[in-house]
């Protein structure tokens, strides 16, 4: 089959890449130049582990390209994805829609004009209950003549684990208002399909729905463990057998139980604003996911005072090596990421910030300013008074405790993944350690 994908951001380009791995033939569609230039040199524009080669292998079997010619990517296609940004709207938490309809309207009028006989307009991005039927009536305005189906097709990729979830899905939710839509949606997931990966089918409101309620869901779970984990320092209990303790209850499973310095990224604080939006505006209020968003902004703080105790409550003065500031490892994602919150604190509280992140340069440049960006966490620790532990990169998994313990003016550390125990930092030399949800030492209690 025919397909464009509107939009080449983490979502569409993932999803137009994986979708060429399939067989289709898929055109990419850019309105950046810059970005088109880019991917037609074999550039990716994001980090993803293993993208670059599968994108390379498909577009020289000729079955993937980029254009910025939105007519071009349109004529003949079978279904036009919608994968552009709704990023949260300032001042009251909706998702904003404006490069949805702007895409939809522009999709509707090249596809009147190559002639489509019918054509599937499935929106991947992620949107309010009611947005499909909103996006139906822009193309039929836009559009009167033409023939046409709207699907909602939301994407569960996780950053870092994209292809593979794209490639064995725990399921793909399909939204449909036509049996000839659904045909169409089942054709372009047939290789999943014959690997018996579920396929849900549902209507437009119900699928636009269960992207909401997932991601509010599992960031409820972070939040909570993360709850825990401040009672579990109060009572001497350790978050890391508490954890595995309830995650082994098949009712609750092990995934997402993590104590850490809270959620960040592109999807939950955005999708938790919107649920909340979406639930005020019916009159429903989303108790549970207010109280979320409100307990994962505290954790943050939480977590700033636990930097400061090991600094002697004051950062001034203080040269502190963050390690990990992309808000999970395996990505070069920024968005919400809990550092910035963090790092902006030790810098202001007169701090000398020196970071190491893989990936996180890129990015992390513009949003935190008045860091020295670093390569060798050893060279980060040379002389510094403490030691922030903020993304579980595998880089940062087997240090050498004890060179950096000698490393370091002040060998304190705040273990904000929990990547250590404090039978290893004290055992190296370092003279106070915290982490999330464990009795750490060195600190006054």
């Amino acid at each position: 089959m025919k397909i464009a994908m509107i939009g080449t951001g983490y979502v569409g380009l993932v999803s137009g890449v994986c979708f060429s791995d399939f067989g289709h033939d898929v055109v990419c569609v850019d309105l950046n130049p810059e970005k088109i230039e880019m991917l037609n040199a074999g550039e990716v524009p994001i980090y993803e582990p293993g993208l670059d080669a599968l994108m390379a292998k498909n577009v020289e079997a000729g079955r993937l390209s980029f254009t910025g010619d939105l007519q071009e990517a349109v004529t003949g296609a079978d279904a036009v994805f919608i994968a552009v940004g709704t990023p949260t709207r300032r001042g009251d938490g909706h998702a904003d829609l404006q490069y949805v309809y702007a895409a939809a309207e522009d999709i509707a009028k090249a596809a009147l004009e190559a002639g489509n006989k019918y054509t599937v307009i499935v929106t991947k991005s992620t949107v309010p209950v009611g947005t499909n039927r909103q996006v139906k009536q822009v193309v039929r305005k836009a559009a009167p003549d033409l023939a046409f189906d709207v699907a909602s097709n939301p994407e569960f990729l996780r950053e870092g684990a994209a292809i593979d979830d794209f490639m064995k899905p725990d399921r793909v939710v399909v939204g449909v208002q036509t049996d000839r839509a659904a045909e169409v949606m089942a054709e372009i997931y047939r290789p999943l399909y014959l690997r018996d990966f579920p396929i849900v089918t549902t209507d437009l409101e119900s699928a636009e729905m269960i992207k909401y309620a997932a991601n509010a869901f599992l960031a409820t779970k972070i939040t909570f463990i993360n709850e825990i984990a401040a009672l579990c320092e109060r009572t001497g209990a350790d978050i890391k057998q508490v954890s595995n303790g309830i995650g082994l209850d098949g009712r609750i499973g092990n995934k997402f139980l993590h104590a850490g310095p809270g959620y960040g990224g592109s999807c939950f604080p955005k999708d938790t604003s919107a649920l909340a939006r979406i639930g005020q505006d019916n009159a429903v209020p989303m108790q549970i996911t207010e109280t979320v968003m409100r307990v994962n902004d505290g954790v943050k703080t939480r977590m700033i005072e636990k930097v400061r105790d090991i600094c002697e409550d004051s950062f001034n003065g203080k040269t502190v090596a963050v390690l990990g500031v992309t808000f999970k490892p395996n990505t070069d994602d920024m968005r919400d990421a809990p550092s910035l919150t963090i790092v902006p604190a030790l810098v202001g509280g007169g701090a000398k910030v020196r970071v190491v992140d893989p990936q996180g340069l890129r990015e992390g440049e513009a949003l935190l300013p008045g860091v020295n960006w670093m390569e060798d966490p050893y060279k980060a620790a040379q002389n510094a008074d403490a030691l922030v532990i903020l993304t579980e990169w595998n880089e940062f998994r087997a240090l050498d405790l004890k060179k950096l313990a000698r490393k370091m003016a002040r060998p304190r550390m705040a273990d904000l993944r929990n990547i250590y125990s404090p039978k290893d930092a004290k055992q190296a030399g370092f003279e106070a350690y915290v982490s999330v949800g464990r009795t750490g030492f060195g600190i006054e209690a």
